[in-house]
């Protein structure tokens, strides 16, 4: 059995406050045995990264690049070892896992490319004898909250974005896949990341998270998670305390309640294989899955003809079955979860399809609901599980009002033959991203940059060209270059050196 230990300080530090991680698919099973810090931890590790603040932030651009490439290239000699951990910790199916793995693996490499654009700065339009330039320059101590859904991939990116710009990083990772976490760690040490510099601190949120969150030392908080706690962060975040000597700055993603919009001339057979795949797709427990389907017009009879069957065709098993479609739920209280809202679906809608789940583990069977309406909190909350929700739409001008009739604004989807709809339903639909004639789910670093709006995020976009741009301050230099005077060489110096040369 392995042990986890954080990292405090300059080094690995023991708490004696064991805990363990399971595998969800047989609960009897330990996974990793970590120590779980605290409060006084989460203190120590952010005066840490506030030491480690000046060197790393004063590191060449070209070094810390090097460094994130030299973990990237690490974790991909190690690719099959990561997402086996992922299989037994976070209960992905192989291909899955090895998704997961290979973004972190991206985002790696993505941001040091973009640490260097971003260390060339900008020439700005200068009239003779004035110089006017940009640059960007670390805003401080980063704390980087994670999730156990993409649990390699999205503490990777944010970790990487912090790091790239300069920022020294306080990491909390989710319990339940505290190993998988890890990985990062380490391949970041055998990269030659300075000791201090990243910070691993196991804790509970409402303990080591909400430290984070209120310590005035930290300057910025990246977070991906639910919407109750992204909204609590930023609502604490924008308190400024005793001592603290900056705004800070929050980037977070927190969520959707995503459809998929299936037009009268639609492709069935494509549209059921898009619609399974981003609905129940690791059980449907991605912020980006597909939680509602809106059928327009008569398309809806032999739509629901071909999905009911292939939502009972879905394979519920053991994540290291290389035929398993679904596995099972991260832990017991997201099972119950889920549980409760297929009891909301009985009475708000009919269950028309279900899956069959094995005993054992946290499964839940996969399941469709039909005469769904878009008042329903079927169709209006978040439920992060295998429950999909078919509604009617009289026209596609309709079907995109219920779309858009949630708080959330993350992905979407459109089928359709039709590059009239197309267009109509683009200019229209709000989503930060949305996928016409394809899944919702699986955006790829530097192809499509993922992150919403409204109530589902800042509007940051992951993998993007922009998203660098959180983690940093800019400043602008101006400089008139018309000196009067000479200034010596031997007067050139600003220290005692010079003089002694003189």
């Amino acid at each position: 059995m392995l042990e986890v230990l954080p990292v405090v300080g300059e080094g690995e530090r023991p708490t004696g406050r064991v805990e363990t991680s399971v595998n969800p698919a047989r609960p009897e099973e330990v996974v990793a045995r970590y120590h779980r810090v605290g409060p006084e931890e989460a203190e120590l590790a952010v005066a840490a990264a506030e030491r480690a603040l000046p060197g790393w932030s004063s590191t060449p651009a070209e070094e810390r690049a090097a460094v994130l490439r030299r973990a990237a290239d690490w974790l991909a000699a190690r690719r099959e070892e990561a997402a086996a951990w992922e299989v037994v910790e976070a209960a992905k199916p192989w291909r899955e896992a090895d998704a997961d793995v290979c973004e972190a693996i991206d985002f790696l490499r993505y941001y040091a490319d973009g640490c260097l654009r971003l260390a060339a700065g900008h020439a700005y339009p200068s009239p003779p004898g004035e110089r006017n330039r940009g640059r960007y320059v670390a805003r401080g101590v980063a704390a980087v909250i994670a999730p156990w859904n993409f649990p390699l991939a999205i503490p990777t990116g944010m970790t990487a974005a912090a790091l790239a710009c300069g920022n020294t990083v306080c990491l909390k990772p989710a319990l339940a896949t505290v190993r998988v976490g890890r990985l990062l760690v380490e391949a970041l040490a055998a990269a030659g990341l300075p000791p201090g510099v990243l910070q691993y601190l196991p804790g509970r949120g409402p303990e080591v998270g909400a430290a984070l969150v209120e310590d005035p030392r930290v300057a910025l908080i990246a977070f991906t998670g639910s919407r109750e706690v992204g909204l609590w962060i930023l609502e604490r975040a924008a308190r400024v305390v005793a001592g603290q000597r900056h705004v800070k700055r929050v980037v977070c993603e927190m969520g959707g309640k995503n459809a998929i919009i299936v037009d009268a001339d639609a492709d069935l057979d494509e549209a059921v294989a898009a619609i399974t795949a981003s609905a129940f797709g690791y059980a449907g427990q991605k912020c980006s899955a597909c939680s509602r389907v809106i059928a327009v017009g008569s398309v809806h009879g032999p739509l629901l003809a071909r999905l009911g069957p292939a939502v009972e065709s879905l394979q519920v098993g053991d994540p290291a079955d290389p035929a398993t479609q679904v596995p099972p739920l991260i832990d017991a209280a997201a099972q119950e979860k889920v549980r409760r809202y297929l009891a909301i679906g009985e009475g708000e809608g009919r269950c028309v399809a279900r899956a069959v789940a094995p005993e054992g583990g946290f499964y839940v069977a996969p399941a469709l609901f039909d005469g769904v309406e878009a008042h329903h909190r079927l169709a209006r909350e978040e439920i992060f599980g295998p429950v999909l929700s078919l509604l009617r739409a009289a026209d596609l001008e309709e079907a995109v009002a219920v779309a858009n009739a949630t708080d959330y604004a993350l992905t979407g989807g459109l089928l359709s033959r039709h590059p009239g709809h197309v267009e109509f339903v683009v200019d229209r639909f709000q989503v930060g991203n949305l996928y016409v004639n394809r899944g919702i789910t699986g955006a790829i670093v530097g192809r499509q940059p993922f992150g919403g709006f409204a109530l589902s995020g800042i509007g940051s976009q992951a993998g993007g060209p922009d998203y660098l741009l959180q983690f940093c301050l800019p400043r602008t230099v101006c400089e008139n270059t018309l000196r009067r005077g000479f200034a010596p060489e031997t007067l050139a110096g600003l220290g005692p050196e010079s003089e002694a040369t003189g």
